[in-house]
């Protein structure tokens, strides 16, 4: 009875407008308040700053600062060149490039949000002018945003790896080839959407002078490069691989391209400040109410009733199950906060069921994601709605046939291992 209280608490507490880290630690307190041991309230304040304190979460402001300054740098423009040279001069070119340029994005930041920001502003006009519907091209722009945080780097693994105790390395090389799969399962449905609604073929004047494109694009591929390569060849941590990554787009921005300023600098960091305090913040008060579930012995009574359904012997159907849990929670739910909350719960039940913690990482990290397109919260759609001004309505119509594609990829996944861990095994991690 004391944990519906205190759910109907928290949600109360969102639909009023209180920030969710500020939602999650009044849970918390009040929690404490129920069981009535006054004494427990030191805990809270423990855990809320235990959750924020640690060595693997450093890596995320500096992924988050590298697509800020390669935004502010001119090389995001010089991504999306390279992929209108890549696939921009076919029918339905256009959505090609959308996520192509997702994909080449996904290897900078790890973010969906930016990737969402960084391609509506460029790609949605420019579908738009085409001719494509524009809830199409916001729908489709935010599928592509989804792409960031499978591919490596991802904030989501970050996290994912520090309560887990999982590889970094081992989990960036897990999520390479579902987010290749994520990314053809659009391109498989823009095919037929430009096949079914006769999307124009692209005029791409990049592909007249392949020689000139490719230099001026090779700047931009390095960052990607010096991320991914730095992490999966194991020369780098992931932290140290953000801050040369930093460097280098700093370099680039003040000698190079000679678009970067103090002001763009500044904008960049506050931007990181701004990213990074809101994730750290969430994550702390989601450890906060995860301690307090712990002490309640929720886990506990969560994995003694899959087992008694006879989940836990079956981990295909265990991993279907928490798919669900996940979507539902992911629509009405901040994605850091359902990451943080739900994996302390979900992990140990995986383990038991004898799942590979790499391919139980990149579902549980894969499903998180889905949520950033699931209506009403969904925060892609309102990203792209505002910066592509395109209607929430008109988003939210056609982001559903994405949504689907989704997760049918995966069920893909969880009934494939060896597509999660056949990267890490070659490169022996």
């Amino acid at each position: 009875m004391s944990l519906l209280i205190l759910l109907l608490l928290f949600f109360g507490l969102m639909i009023i407008g209180l920030p969710l880290y500020l939602a999650l630690l009044s849970v918390a307190f009040l929690g404490v308040m129920v069981l009535g041991d006054i004494s427990l309230l030191r805990a809270v304040s423990q855990q809320f700053f235990g959750g924020m304190d640690s060595f693997t979460l450093m890596a995320i402001p500096f992924f988050v600062l590298t697509g800020s300054l390669m935004n502010m740098s001119g090389l995001t423009d010089r991504l999306i060149i390279f992929s209108k040279l890549l696939v921009g001069s076919i029918r339905g070119g256009l959505g090609y490039v959308n996520i192509v340029g997702g994909i080449i994005l996904a290897g900078v930041n790890g973010s969906a949000a930016a990737d969402a920001s960084a391609l509506s502003s460029i790609l949605i006009p420019a579908m738009k002018k085409e001719g494509y519907n524009p809830g199409y091209a916001a729908g489709l722009t935010a599928a592509s945003s989804l792409i960031g945080p499978i591919i490596p780097p991802s904030i989501f693994m970050i996290i994912y790896a520090s309560m887990t105790n999982t590889s970094i390395g081992g989990l960036f090389a897990a999520g390479i080839i579902p987010g290749l799969v994520l990314g053809l399962a659009y391109a498989v449905m823009n095919y037929f959407y430009a096949a079914i609604y006769r999307a124009p073929v692209s005029s791409s004047e990049e592909r007249l002078k392949i020689k000139e494109t490719l230099i001026y694009s090779i700047p931009a591929l390095i960052a990607p490069m010096i991320i991914i390569g730095g992490i999966v060849t194991g020369v780098v941590t992931p932290t140290e691989s953000g801050a040369l990554a930093v460097a280098y787009c700093l370099l680039i921005g003040l000698f190079y391209t000679k678009k970067l300023d103090k002001r763009g600098i500044f904008a960049a960091l506050y931007e990181t400040v701004r990213t990074t305090s809101s994730i750290f913040l969430i994550m702390g008060a989601a450890q906060a109410v995860g301690w307090l579930l712990k002490w309640e012995r929720i886990p506990q009574r969560f994995a003694e009733l899959l087992a008694g359904a006879g989940l836990v012997s079956s981990p295909v159907l265990l991993m279907l199950t928490f798919t669900g849990i996940i979507f539902i929670v992911g629509c009405f739910m901040e994605e850091v906060a359902t990451l943080t909350l739900l994996t302390p719960i979900f992990y140990p039940l995986a383990v038991q069921a004898g799942i590979d913690p790499l391919h139980f990482g990149i579902v549980m990290t894969l499903n998180v994601t889905i949520a950033l397109v699931t209506p009403p919260m969904g925060a892609c759609n309102y990203i792209v709605s505002a910066v592509g001004k395109v209607p929430l309505g008109e988003v939210l119509k056609f982001i559903w046939p994405f949504i689907a594609v989704s997760l049918v990829v995966v069920v893909i996944i969880i009934l494939c291992p060896f597509v999660v861990t056949f990267v890490p095994r070659v490169l022996g991690l």
